[in-house]
């Protein structure tokens, strides 16, 4: 594959593009998700959902979302591996290097995101596609609301999701600004409002997604 034979700084690019690009897509759905706590039954958010699972540009997105997630981690993977291989030897001091501690294991803050979007997929997005079974009490593979309602009421179910939330939110944090500086976007001028910007998000998103589980569990009636 010629994906794969890329230079190191072109694949860094390419990671970095996808995974800015991944960025912005959780916005977007976060700003769906949230459209749960309105009191209507459900209605803005299956309307959205219903426009997500059927618009045909959504779809091609859907292509190319599946994409940028596939690109960014393998070259995560191959990135990481070829780090690895080119210091065989570890530091003599564990403090040696200036790495931050969620730059140095961001591979595995990755592997725990990879873990949570499986799950996420099996839930939800699998089930649309007839791959898993329909979950007790939701009318159809389309009924979203239900099946949120249903696992988010689940205490074990929301409490995996919000470690898994925070997690992202630290993988987040140190990819938004890790972006921007392979990109060469990153100045003394303004590096420190990207950083201060990239935490910002960071805990917003993983915020705004924890508020669904503890609304289901503590205040939903």
């Amino acid at each position: 594959m010629k994906l794969l034979v890329f230079s190191s700084i072109t694949k860094k690019v390419i990671m970095a593009l996808a995974g800015l690009f991944l960025i912005v897509f959780l916005l977007v759905h976060l700003g769906i998700n949230l459209m749960l706590l309105r009191d209507d039954g459900g209605a803005w958010f299956m309307a959205a959902a219903g426009f997500m699972s059927s618009n045909v540009i959504v779809k091609i997105f859907e292509v190319v979302l599946f994409g940028g997630f596939l690109i960014h981690m393998i070259y995560g993977v191959i990135l990481t591996f070829k780090n690895w291989s080119s210091r065989p030897v570890g530091y003599y001091k564990s403090n040696q290097s200036n790495t931050s501690f969620f730059s140095k294991y961001m591979i595995w803050t990755g592997l725990i995101v990879l873990i949570f979007l499986i799950i996420h997929f099996m839930n939800f997005y699998f089930v649309k596609l007839g791959l898993v079974a329909v979950p007790a009490g939701a009318l159809d593979k389309h009924d979203f609301y239900n099946m949120c309602i249903r696992l988010f009421a689940d205490p074990l179910y929301s409490g995996i999701y919000i470690f898994l939330i925070i997690i992202l939110g630290f993988h987040l944090n140190h990819a938004f600004q890790s972006a921007f500086q392979t990109l060469g976007l990153n100045h003394s001028k303004y590096s420190t409002c990207i950083k201060n910007f990239g935490t910002l998000y960071s805990i917003i998103v993983a915020v705004g997604f924890s508020i669904l589980p503890i609304y289901f569990m503590f205040f939903f009636n």
